[in-house]
């Protein structure tokens, strides 16, 4: 029977087979708990399985190199972008690597559009003030006594009013939203914002334009997305020509106005351009889920800006995406135990 230590959820069905014709170990994060292990840990316990399936385990070139000399002949990765592991030395091994590509682009993108329209109409600011103590009125003895008022409104409008503290918001309705890497989840964001009436304007050199187009979007050069565009949604992968390429210059032509959303990763804007241009208002302001440290550290000057919307990298993360995530990698592991085509398998980005 061939062995295999599996360290995320597969499907009910996947592990029936794999009990049946396989001597299976459960290690890792599925055995500890999400952030119980350590590399070394999990080196250990996997040690010897001809299929390895990870989650987040981190499995550097050692620790890869020791599985392949312990007989590994499949290695799995159930993550969008599969940075956790070591793919030169796999590749050095000769084998392939599976993963699971577009695993939470759904639930990446519903987080993006809420992202959006907290930034363009204040829904965070606005919460977290009230929340503070911003804004309200003196207590009452009876809140269920409510006086009969026609028209309830806060006011008056003058300088204490939340419009001016917070901002008034814009509608997405007839804004154009640019998408600056038109993969998985680039994608599923531009149709449903399409639903809100925005026009698409999608950046993406190494994609076929007809693709962009056949969704009802326009394929720009970047230039042309960050001049025209409202908002920016960035969903770029970290590459060495990505890193930090999202600075001062993107944010000298985008428009004063504009908004930029990052649920990508952090490392493709340059930091202190980005504060800076929120600072000086180069930019309108920002919705961003993911940091260059995380825990953000508690004295960045993000955390108290009334223009920034922050969430503290949640967009990936549902009750749902564990049921993709497995869905994909088991039949990336029946492939392989059948002998048959891997359909999921990490090719090397430039």
């Amino acid at each position: 029977m061939k062995k295999i230590a599996i360290c995320t959820p597969l499907p009910g069905d996947v592990m029936e087979r794999l009990e049946k014709e396989c001597e299976v170990t459960i290690c890792g994060e599925l055995k500890h708990g999400k952030g119980n292990v350590t590399e070394e840990q999990t080196k250990e316990e996997c040690m010897g399985n001809e299929l390895i399936v990870l989650g987040d385990e981190v499995a550097g070139a050692d620790t890869i190199n020791a599985w392949v000399d312990a007989g590994m002949k499949f290695i799995g990765v159930a993550k969008g972008t599969p940075a956790t592991v070591d793919f030169d030395a796999i590749q050095a091994a000769g084998l392939e690597l599976s993963y699971t590509p577009g695993r939470n682009r759904v639930a990446v993108a519903e987080f993006c559009i809420g992202l959006i329209i907290a930034e363009a109409r204040k829904l965070a600011i606005a919460s977290a003030g009230l929340r503070m103590g911003e804004h309200l009125g003196e207590p009452v003895e009876d809140i269920y006594d409510v006086p009969d008022v026609k028209n309830v409104i806060w006011g008056p409008l003058d300088g204490t009013h939340p419009y001016d503290d917070y901002g008034i918001g814009f509608e997405l309705y007839g804004k154009k939203l640019g998408v600056a890497g038109y993969g998985a989840i680039g994608r599923e964001v531009a149709v449903r914002a399409k639903a809100f009436g925005m026009e698409i304007l999608a950046y993406d050199p190494y994609l076929d334009p007809a693709k962009i187009e056949a969704d009802g979007a326009r394929p720009v050069d970047l230039d042309t997305m960050l001049a025209e565009s409202d908002v920016v949604s960035i969903h770029l992968p970290v590459l060495p020509s990505t890193r930090a390429s999202v600075n001062k210059d993107w944010f000298n032509k985008m428009k004063p106005t504009a908004i930029l959303v990052n649920t990508a990763r952090a490392a493709v804007i340059d930091q202190r351009d980005f504060v800076e241009a929120l600072q000086n208002g180069t930019i309108a302001g920002a919705a961003i889920d993911v940091f260059w440290q995380e825990p953000v550290p508690a004295n960045h000057p993000l955390l108290k800006m009334k223009n920034v919307t922050l969430t503290p990298h949640i967009a990936g993360l549902t009750t749902d995406v564990d049921n993709w995530s497995g869905k994909m990698m088991g039949s990336e592991v029946l492939a392989y135990l059948d002998g048959t085509q891997r359909q999921y398998l990490w090719r090397v980005k430039k």
